[in-house]
């Protein structure tokens, strides 16, 4: 059996390895357009900001590595430009010599990848614009950093690989700009949620332009002048576009495979295209989202091994099946960790889910312990039947142990109330015998049980409105007066029973506290004394994050806090 694999990196190295291992006898040839097979996709940003020093360290795997351990000839600066499905061949181009030569294939796998998205505008042909994807981008951006020292860089785009260029550069001493055509970074997040990233950003000196985007690129004297939709033009030295990514998938159209999602290809459960003896892995293919069933694209490295090693066993006649991606990532951004899973709210809202939502800002480990730090817990679950949707969280410490426990819950089906169930690993430096993730399954459980009811951050504005409403602050006086939202009264969770009488049982009362439990406290004794009870998820805490950040992108409405100066 001959095996010929279009593309390495995560995929297509991965499946080439697989093979090997499962078939000895097969012939196995690997192209790769670039000048390297196998590379840490995900660390370029931190080659760039010195954090990774040696260049050979973003190297997994070389053409010599890969034969001297595998047996498998691995042909890099070589361009699969077309595929004939009935001969079974491809055609090569040599991008050194530019000879063209064509391969015969019993089974072919395409693992091309995506490429950078970059728009059809005026002035992206320069010497001091880049995109950031391959080894060969990441060389060229670090050159110029270095013998260049460009004062200002503006990145088009906020996503995982623009914030972490903006967090590398940044720490160069560079002043940089985002510019970002939504009204948020980092669009897994929900809106609420991000706001720590923007806050964290802001803090670092990073610039952030929200609902604008570049128009064309103006090039005077070695200077950019980058002009912006409904916005003020920003000067810069240099210009990274980091707008996402694109299919790779031209190999694809032209040899007639069914394509989907943005020109993505379409494969089944087993990575088989719509032709026979053909496989597609990677960023180029499209995949079925694990909470929603639905087709999607997930351009993510782990998604892309596991796809890689399910093409091998299949070509070598097991039988694996792909189960689907689900999203699951995790970004540092400076000292925070940012972590998501499953959908978001925006999603949700989409499908016309009837959802839930919970906000908890539990500690990463036993606050006795020396350097406990508060995370924030989003998690979202389907109302009618506690399926989990998806969670993000962002903190510090213990960030990531604890996405992957809701990602592995999501994919095991289990619901929103049987996290209270999970047996996790407790020791005062590294969690609390209550987990986080035990944790948001009783309180799901509370609301579920109607033990207590919610109310949102969103939800402020419209009760400040209402003559039915008390709003009360169950802090202590102290940290009452040091930044309350505005409209409510401060009643101590601890002094509530004797003051009860201050409090009119007609009215709704909406409780919030620091982060939600001592108002859930209160919820419980008011709702037990004849009163209509409800909390604030997340707190004056969360509520805080998210006004602040309103005010600092000069939102049109009033900022809802009442803080001492």
């Amino acid at each position: 059996m001959k095996v010929v694999i279009v593309g390495g990196v995560a995929g297509g190295a991965t499946a080439a390895a697989r093979i090997r291992r499962l078939d000895e006898d097969a012939k196995i040839v690997v192209f790769e357009r670039s000048g390297f097979v196998s590379y840490a996709n995900c660390g370029l940003p931190y080659y760039v900001g010195g954090v990774i020093k040696n260049p050979s360290e973003l190297t997994l795997q070389t053409p010599e590595s890969f034969w001297k351990r595998f047996k498998i000839d691995v042909r890099v600066l070589h361009e699969v430009v077309s595929i004939d499905v009935k001969e079974k061949t491809v055609s090569v181009k040599n991008l050194n010599t530019g000879q063209v030569r064509v391969e015969s294939y019993d089974k072919l796998l395409l693992s091309t990848g995506a490429m950078p998205t970059k728009p059809q505008m005026q002035g992206t042909d320069s010497h001091n614009v880049f995109t950031l994807r391959t080894v060969e981008d990441t060389f060229n951006v670090k050159k110029f950093v270095e013998l260049k020292k460009p004062g200002k860089v503006l990145l088009a785009g906020g996503g995982y690989i623009s914030l972490e260029l903006a967090e590398n550069l940044a720490a160069k001493g560079i002043d940089v700009t985002i510019v970002q055509r939504p009204d948020q970074l980092l669009a897994p997040l929900d809106k609420d949620m991000v706001c720590a990233i923007h806050g964290k950003l802001r803090d670092k000196g990073v610039n952030i332009r929200l609902k604008s985007s570049v128009e064309k690129l103006q090039h005077e004297n070695g200077k950019i002048k980058a002009i912006l939709k409904d916005d003020e033009p920003i000067e810069a030295d240099m210009v990274i576009l980091a707008m996402g990514v694109t299919p790779d998938t031209i190999l694809a159209k032209k040899a007639g495979l069914e394509l989907g999602i943005k020109g993505s290809i379409v494969v089944n459960e087993f990575m088989e295209t719509s032709e026979t003896d053909i496989y597609a892995v990677g960023d180029a293919v499209q995949v079925k989202h694990v909470v929603t069933g639905e087709a999607d694209l997930i351009s993510l490295a782990g998604p892309a091994n596991k796809q890689g090693r399910i093409a091998a066993d299949n070509i070598c006649g097991d039988h694996s099946i792909y189960k689907g991606s689900q999203g699951s990532s995790v970004i540092k951004v400076f000292d925070l960790t940012v972590a998501m899973t499953g959908i978001n709210e925006k999603k949700a809202q989409k499908l016309g889910i009837d959802y839930d939502k919970i906000i908890l800002s539990p500690l990463s480990h036993a606050e006795y312990y020396p350097k406990a730090t508060t995370m924030t817990m989003k998690v979202i679950y389907e109302k009618s039947s506690l399926k989990l949707l998806g969670a993000q969280i962002i903190g510090h410490d213990g960030v990531d142990k604890r996405i992957d426990v809701l990602a592995t819950a999501i994919n095991v089906g289990l619901t929103a109330v049987q996290l209270k169930d999970l047996d996790l690993a407790y020791a005062p430096p590294y969690s609390s015998a209550k987990d986080p993730v035990n944790m948001a399954g009783f309180m799901i459980e509370n609301i579920s049980k109607g033990l207590v009811k919610q109310l949102h951050p969103d939800d402020i504005d419209e009760l400040r409105e209402r003559n039915d409403v008390i709003l009360l602050d169950t802090r202590t006086e102290k940290e009452y007066n040091e930044g309350h939202a505005d409209g409510f009264v401060n009643i101590p969770v601890d002094d509530l029973r004797e003051r009860l009488n201050e409090l009119d049982n007609t009215k709704k009362i909406c409780v919030m506290c620091q982060t939600g439990l001592r108002s859930y406290i209160a919820c419980r004794i008011l709702s037990q004394t004849g009163f209509d009870c409800y909390n604030f998820s997340g707190g004056y805490r969360f509520y805080e994050m998210i006004e602040k950040d309103a005010c600092a992108f000069g939102r049109a409405y009033q900022c809802g806090m009442d803080r001492k100066q």
